[in-house]
């Protein structure tokens, strides 16, 4: 039995020309720059630079196509530019943005190729003698090597290895032996399995003193103690003056606990920031620009609307002129969405980011953390009433250039606590007075995460020995033990 039903269902759904923005709005300078060179490599229509506005194809569509002579199929595309923006309509004036020229956009940095860290390791093994097969397993460990310059496996796993993938069996011995010609090669302390291993090496390349022979012992007879700083157990082990552990331990600090990261042509990728906006504080007032890169000048290419034009003004149409003109009209809405998309992308840019630096003008003006107000997503979203997504987007991963230096703008957000007083204060604001405390204490008596608790609670911030260590491994400061000096 069939039975009719009427339900009523409410939807959500962003147009194609939303999501576009979307995606356009979270992408920083650089990748924005990399997706205009594609959109223009893909896109024939649209083209870069200054270019008188073009009438026609606006023209063209508010009239009937030429298609129309056709019985059953059309031309016209379904999706109209102005329905979609009508409910966002922006002033032109608001879109254009006078505080960059074409002398402000920023040069481009050459890029040395240079080498990699595991390929300078294999030009220096060819100036060590080694026989054919030891030559085949220093290539082997070599390869091993990690961007830090350690061999995180175990010699037995080594040779199991070998026998598996290069088909070279040989015994723990003969890797040990070539394993030790590997750790001769520079920087020093390459090669090494452990940190102890690591700084062993590199005080054996040093001219051997007595304070460089004392920090080998140490590290060779007492290498947990030191990493946990039980200083009075080392006096007591070695029979040694605080004089003379202190002199050691300046031995100790000097070495490298990463010899392969001090080598400029290593493989890790180089990220190079460019900031999307600069403030700037002029006669005490702020400034705020945005990187002439992110303004781009677009406009559609006459030509295709040449092409347009005398489809329409053609008196005999063929099925193949009619199939190049929908493609035509196709791409020349993708340009002109595009293009708008990049307009609407510069003015959301601005609104957020003026908001946020109005929000923030204390701490901008100062450069002091601790005047930083606490700021949540939702408030700037709730002052320029744009959804927190969009917000979101543009904080995660836009940088802007202060008087203080290059800044991630998603840092200028932080929860609120309350003080003695009463008063909302920045968590950021907190965390900088308990860095500060740190580094204010006696290093011979560091402070505990429960005095730090008292330390605060005096300034006038109560918070709990619990919230202090939170705060403490989020600053990435060791505890009382490991800050403590001789």
């Amino acid at each position: 039995m069939l039975k009719q039903q009427l339900n009523f269902k409410l939807s959500q759904k962003l147009s194609p020309q939303q999501i576009q923005l979307m995606k356009l709005i979270q992408l920083p300078t650089q990748a924005f720059e990399q997706r205009i060179k594609q959109e223009l490599e893909e896109n024939p229509a649209l083209e870069d630079g200054k270019e008188e506005k073009i009438d026609e194809y606006e023209d063209l569509g508010n009239e009937n196509s030429p298609e129309d002579d056709y019985d059953s199929e059309t031309i016209e595309t379904d999706i109209d530019v102005d329905e979609y923006l009508s409910d966002d309509e922006i002033p032109s004036y608001r879109l254009n943005a006078n505080n960059y020229s074409a002398d402000d956009e920023d040069r481009q940095v050459p890029y040395a190729a240079g080498t990699s860290f595991t390929q300078h390791l294999k030009t220096q093994l060819s100036t060590v003698r080694l026989e054919e097969t030891e030559e085949e397993i220093a290539e082997f460990l070599v390869g091993s090597v990690d961007e830090s310059g350690y061999i995180r496996r175990s010699v037995q796993d080594i040779v199991d290895d070998l026998a598996f993938t290069q088909n070279i069996y040989t015994d723990e011995e003969t890797v040990e032996k070539v394993l030790k010609k590997v750790q001769k090669l520079d920087p020093a302390g390459v090669g090494a399995r452990s940190l102890e291993e690591c700084l062993i090496i590199q005080l054996n390349r040093k001219e051997p003193t007595k304070q460089v022979e004392l920090a080998k012992d140490i590290m060779e007879r007492s290498f947990d103690h030191f990493s946990k700083k039980h200083y009075t157990k080392l006096l007591s082990r070695h029979d040694i003056t605080e004089d003379e552990l202190r002199d050691a331990i300046e031995v100790i600090e000097h070495l490298n606990p990463k010899p392969g990261g001090a080598y400029s042509g290593n493989t890790r990728m180089v990220e190079h920031v460019i900031p999307d906006f600069t403030i700037k504080i002029e006669d005490g007032e702020l400034q705020l620009t945005l990187n002439g890169r992110n303004a781009p000048e677009m406009h559609i290419s006459r030509d295709y609307n040449n092409m347009l034009k005398g489809y329409k003004e053609s008196k005999e149409k063929t099925k193949a002129q009619k199939d190049a003109v929908m493609f035509i009209k196709q791409k020349l809405d993708a340009a002109k969405w595009f293009i708008e998309a990049i307009k609407q992308r510069q003015q959301t840019l601005m609104v957020t980011m003026s908001s946020i630096m109005n929000y923030q003008k204390e701490y901008f003006l100062t450069g002091d953390e601790r005047n930083l107000r606490p700021m949540i997503l939702k408030d700037i979203a709730d002052e320029i009433e744009m959804d927190v997504s969009t917000v979101s987007r543009v904080a995660n991963s836009k940088y802007v250039d202060t008087p203080y230096g290059t800044k991630l703008i998603k840092e200028f957000f932080s929860e609120s606590m309350k003080n003695d007083q009463g008063e909302d204060v920045s968590t950021r604001e907190i965390k900088k007075i308990l860095e500060m405390s740190i580094e204010e204490e006696d290093k011979r008596k560091p402070l505990t995460d429960e005095k730090l608790a008292k330390v605060l609670k005096d300034k006038g911030y109560p918070i709990a020995r619990r919230t202090v260590a939170k705060y403490r491994e989020q600053l990435d400061i060791p505890v009382a033990r490991l800050r403590k000096e001789i």
